[in-house]
């Protein structure tokens, strides 16, 4: 179910509207040079207040990131085989703890969070502006859309289905929760069938195969319906 990041460094150089700069507190603060925004902003519409959603596997819930508590799970997540053949963040914690800081210590255009089951970690999320990311320079993409990273961690919970009831549940909390999104995409490697299956099983739609710098891409979509209006 993993899904190789695009890298949390290679973020487009773009100048952000005021209404997002306002996000990070006083008048006048250079968002190009502020150290890590306080604890819930981002440019995600406060991911850390999207709060749970009830799906037929259980309670569902995001929780962004926190080193200290997170980062060794990950971590050992990333060196599974299953996971590492596509995230490509095998290595001592300290490989996981910098792809993590990296986007926590930026402007909040990439938010990492842990999938949170019945009050049980078991996978990882990053959620991110598409039109801030890299992606949006090979393939269109819309103000606000949100991509989708995610990896399940334990074996026992892939392939039974939950990876794709939890893809449409955070879908379901992306729209819900962003008003001005229109669009929740991702990119996962092709040769992933198996992720490229469980976002297309959550209500995506194949749009097309997009060769990015680091593989070559699936690019699914998940339109906002009528009557997921605003």
């Amino acid at each position: 179910m993993a899904s190789t990041d695009a890298g949390a460094d290679d973020t487009l150089d773009l100048h952000l509207p005021e209404e997002f700069v306002a996000l990070f507190g006083k008048e006048g603060n250079d968002l190009a040079g502020a150290e890590t925004p306080r604890a819930g902003d981002d440019l995600l519409d406060r991911v850390a207040d999207w709060g749970p959603v009830l799906t037929p596997v259980g309670v569902f819930h995001l929780a962004p990131v926190r080193v200290g508590q997170h980062v060794p799970l990950i971590s050992r997540w990333m060196n599974d085989p299953a996971v590492a053949a596509f995230w490509e963040l095998t290595g001592p914690e300290s490989v996981t703890e910098e792809h993590v800081r990296a986007q926590l210590a930026g402007d909040g255009r990439s938010v990492p969070c842990v999938g949170v089951l019945d009050g049980v970690p078991m996978s990882y999320w990053e959620i991110y502006r598409a039109d801030l990311d890299p992606l949006a320079r090979h393939c269109p993409v819309r103000p606000h859309d949100t991509g989708l990273h995610l990896l399940i961690g334990d074996v026992a919970d892939r392939g039974q289905g939950v990876g794709t009831t939890l893809i449409g549940a955070a879908a379901d909390l992306v729209l819900a929760r962003r008003p001005a999104c229109t669009r929740v995409l991702a990119e996962p490697d092709v040769r992933n069938t198996a992720s490229v299956a469980a976002f297309l099983g959550a209500g995506f739609r194949f749009s097309a195969e997009v060769d990015l710098p680091a593989k070559r891409a699936a690019l699914v979509i998940r339109d906002r319906t009528p009557c997921e209006l605003p």
